[in-house]
């Protein structure tokens, strides 16, 4: 019986903060159980990073981490290929090619470009303004069937499809152009004190997120200082954004419904409500914290990992890259 052929799929997260709970309810605890289903590629965006600047002994810091972090919360480096980003130079050389097939105005439509603009006022530079043409290379290198997207990248993977087209168009079937993947739906986690925006890394405000390794004590008292309201009722309503928060994440972490937690908590103070989300955002970080634990104390297997990941992914960057290369007239390289 002939082997059906797994569609591949791609992700990546900037290390430029600390994993975050909503990082990891909202999407990487999932993606330990794609392996099964895809041929999965994740990886540290370092090189997207550098469109803000960076203290560089922190990035490397949280690169390693966050790569540990992957790993401690399921994705098995034996089933899916982790990497770097900048350990693979296939990323930045499509990146600048796909850029000469990029239109200005497009770029200039993309509303990530003119929120963080506004944020970055005093360094809007070129790498923040051509983001979305690497972003593009990072899928269409690996011929990506899905790529995960939330509704604040929806705009970029429709430019990567844009591209894909227009440089097809010009040079014949060179890109797989990607879809879409709607999968499971993770927890939506809301900022802890203004439950009205997602929670960030980028947040100035450190009580808002809770890292994957925050310590317990410090868990517990961010969820103490957590937004509530006037009312005594814990309840699941739009007008009732932190206490909805917190059942989101109750429910996330213990796997009950909505109705299940509400009823739990009927006739309970807000007080004893955030310490119980407390307590069971610590059991369920708890056993995450101890696996980074050992990964970051065994540096060669990390090291391992990630010589390993380049490799992998430079095989499959490497052809499409060379494809690409020859079809807009490059010299073919002397190996």
């Amino acid at each position: 019986m002939e082997e059906i052929k797994k569609k591949s799929m791609l992700s990546g997260i900037q290390p430029s903060g600390d994993l975050h709970l909503g990082n990891y309810l909202g999407a990487v605890k999932n993606w330990g159980a794609r392996a099964d289903e895809f041929d999965c590629y994740y990886f540290m965006a370092d090189l997207h990073t550098l469109t803000v600047r960076q203290d560089p002994k922190l990035l490397r810091r949280r690169s390693l981490e966050q790569l540990a972090q992957y790993i401690a919360c399921g994705i098995d480096p034996e089933k899916n290929v982790l990497f770097l980003q900048s350990h693979v130079h296939e990323h930045a050389e499509l990146g600048w090619i796909l850029n000469c097939y990029t239109m200005f105005g497009e770029l200039s439509r993309m509303t990530q470009f003119k929120d963080k603009c506004a944020k970055n006022a005093d360094n809007i530079n070129g790498g923040l303004f051509t983001y979305p043409s690497l972003m593009a290379a990072d899928i269409l290198l690996y011929q990506t069937d899905l790529v995960p997207v939330g509704e604040d990248q929806r705009q970029h993977l429709e430019l990567t499809r844009d591209i894909a087209q227009r440089f097809n168009g010009i040079y014949g079937d060179v890109f797989k152009v990607p879809d879409a993947y709607i999968g499971k739906v993770g927890a939506r986690v809301m900022a802890l004190q203004e439950p009205t925006k997602k929670m960030s890394k980028s947040d100035e405000n450190q009580n808002n997120i809770i890292t994957l390794m925050d310590d317990p004590k410090v868990i517990m008292n961010k969820m103490k200082r957590a937004m509530t309201d006037s009312d005594t009722e814990v309840r699941f309503a739009e007008e009732k954004p932190g206490i909805s928060n917190l059942l989101s994440i109750y429910c996330a972490v213990t796997g009950k419904t909505i109705a299940e937690a509400e009823k739990e908590f009927a006739g309970v103070g807000y007080g004893t409500f955030k310490t119980a989300v407390g307590e069971a955002v610590v059991a369920e970080l708890e056993p995450v914290q101890k696996r980074v634990k050992e990964l970051e104390a065994n540096k060669d297997y990390l090291d391992a990992i990630i010589k390993g990941g380049a490799e992998k992914a430079s095989r499959l960057a490497d052809r499409t890259l060379t494809k690409v290369q020859k079809k807009v007239g490059f010299p073919p390289r002397i190996r």
